[in-house]
């Protein structure tokens, strides 16, 4: 189990790092051909615009599961440590609620909508179902990595240790 979601974090990384270098290299060759060549290319944005998409997506997952999402604390830090973990486990099921209703169940049925209207990108050609594709997945790792998260908050709940990632920003000391 723990092989197989650490494939799943390693896919997910390499595949944002390999969108990353498209999109560069995609906005690179646009600004070329218009400036340079003075004949702008037609797809250029459409595939930025295409891969900023799933990256902003997906890249909101690893953010959660490295613990790098902006949030107010002024609240959480003046609470006992349990009271924060407790806290902690309420707003991350919160965060499944949301995953799971808006970004899969939501971006599975607007995927089937939008593969069933046979929605085609202009300069791509692409399906446009293709493209929302990033929203049911994002939501299952979004889903995922909460879970995770609450497992690991009753673990150290009880006292007992948990094994982090160490780029982390969550406490991964039981509390005594």
């Amino acid at each position: 189990m723990r092989t197989l979601k650490k494939l799943l974090d390693k896919s997910l990384e390499t595949g944002l790092w390999i969108a990353m270098l498209a999109m560069t290299l995609t906005v690179i060759w646009q600004v070329f051909t218009r400036f340079v060549l003075r004949d702008p290319s037609s797809w250029t944005e459409e595939l930025a615009i295409f891969l900023l998409i799933w990256i902003g997506l997906l890249g909101s997952a690893v953010a959660l599961h490295r613990g790098a999402h902006l949030g107010i604390d002024i609240v959480v830090a003046r609470m006992s440590e349990r009271w924060a973990r407790l806290t902690a486990i309420f707003v991350f099921c919160c965060v499944i609620f949301f995953a799971m209703s808006v970004f899969f169940f939501g971006g599975i049925k607007m995927v089937a909508v939008v593969l069933m209207t046979n929605q085609i990108s202009p300069a791509l050609g692409i399906r446009m179902g293709y493209v929302y594709l990033a929203l049911p997945i994002s939501g299952f790792f979004i889903t995922m990595y909460a879970v995770e998260f609450i497992i690991d908050e009753i673990k150290l709940l009880s006292g007992r240790t948990v094994e982090r990632m160490p780029e982390t920003g969550r406490m991964d000391v039981p509390i005594e």
